[in-house]
């Protein structure tokens, strides 16, 4: 079964270079953006959007699904979030840096003026 679109839980994100992002935002859907698990237990319809028509705009069509076992699919994924979970912290120390040299910069310039 596809990506269901119509989810709540399902969410999409397009980025400047043309490239789109899609999840289940309660990470449910192990081999998204391709496929939704078949009974998935928390699904449940947009109630917001019931009824509309798509127009042409909406993201571009899903690209095929790679050609990978279940489990080397899942695995994958794995790493890339163990990857991407452990760049977190050195980042968000990074940013919390950068956020009180600027503070602390902006406090020097309105000593100056006075």
């Amino acid at each position: 079964m596809p990506m269901r679109e119509e989810c709540k839980h399902f969410q999409s994100r397009t980025y400047d270079s043309g490239e789109v992002a899609r999840f289940c935002v309660l990470d449910l859907a192990p081999d998204a953006p391709w496929k939704c698990p078949e009974d998935c237990p928390s699904y449940a319809p947009r109630l917001a959007d019931q009824g509309w028509a798509r127009g042409s705009l909406v993201d571009p069509p899903v690209e095929e699904m790679p050609d990978v076992a279940d489990t080397d699919a899942a695995a994958l994924l794995d790493q890339a979030e163990d990857i991407v979970n452990a760049a977190g912290p050195e980042v968000l120390a990074e940013v919390e840096k950068d956020e009180a040299r600027q503070d602390k910069a902006s406090k020097r310039w309105w000593r100056r003026g006075r």
